[in-house]
């Protein structure tokens, strides 16, 4: 792995009270007419807590962090995030409370550069309005100035300067991951998760990202919470792992309680050799 070279100030200049990200998941329940994609779920995230969340292909991960951001609306149960209830929220609401995500399809814009990508989620940041964008004014053009100094410094940190000006769609899969990685990284958020991360991944990509997320969780204390299907992964970067199986959680613990738990092995890990390599 290649060394870093820094730390950007937009993850390390804010007061400790600015990245509390407490989550508590409540008794959740999601059904899609007759099937229950959810059953009681119940886990918390704390401040500064990597969480990986496991479990076959149909086992509610991708639900949960669609409830958690507000694409789907359980019937039952709960979620806080900070002690404020936020289950009925939408997206854009949950986005300026300072949750951000990447997701298991990549949705970037691909006619558009990767600065121009990062830019797009600089917009709830943004003190002026139309009127003043237009006349682009002295505190417009340095408000402006603070986005992209912003932005840069997250393109040194993922090491993309190389790629700042290329459009999206002509990069390789691995890096539209780290572009968008990026886009949520510029929302500033309190609580980050991704949907897959690793997926598609060349083994150099994977290990380039297991580096980004183990520097900002432990320098930076962002809190993740991250769905990966990479057992490898998931169990050398992650302080607590939450197993679903047929909407329903099998186990809570670390990587080393669950790796070994005979319902985990059953359900889903089978060989635990994999989780040695």
């Amino acid at each position: 792995m290649k060394a870093f070279r820094g730390q950007p100030s937009i993850l390390t200049s804010v007061r400790p009270d600015d990245k509390r990200a407490e989550l508590e998941v409540d008794r959740l329940t999601l059904t899609f007419g007759g099937i229950t994609a959810l059953n009681k779920i119940r886990f918390s995230v704390s401040s500064g807590e990597l969480v990986a969340i496991i479990g076959p292909n149909g086992a509610g991960k991708t639900s949960l962090l669609n409830c958690i951001t507000g694409y789907y609306k359980p019937q039952e149960g709960r979620i806080l995030f900070n002690g404020v209830e936020i289950t009925h929220l939408h997206p854009h609401q949950l986005t300026k409370l300072g949750i951000g995500r990447t997701y298991q399809n990549i949705e970037l814009f691909p006619g558009m550069t990767v600065l121009s990508n990062m830019l797009l989620a600089r917009h709830i940041h943004c003190r002026y309005h139309v009127g003043q964008a237009s006349l682009f004014s002295k505190s417009v053009r340095n408000e402006e100035a603070r986005h992209r100094e912003i932005l840069e410094e997250l393109i040194d940190f993922l090491e993309m300067q190389s790629i700042r000006k290329k459009q999206v769609g002509s990069l390789p899969y691995g890096m539209r991951k780290r572009v968008e990685l990026g886009r949520a990284l510029a929302l500033e958020p309190k609580l980050l998760i991704l949907d897959e991360p690793f997926a598609g991944m060349t083994l150099e990509e994977k290990e380039d990202m297991v580096r980004f997320l183990k520097e900002l969780n432990e320098s930076w204390n962002q809190t993740i919470v991250l769905v990966e299907h990479d057992m490898s992964v998931v169990m050398s970067i992650s302080q607590r792992v939450v197993v679903l199986d047929f909407g329903i959680k099998l186990a809570e613990g670390s990587p080393q309680f669950v790796q070994n738990h005979p319902d985990v092995i059953s359900a889903y890990l089978g060989d635990t050799s994999v989780l040695e390599a």
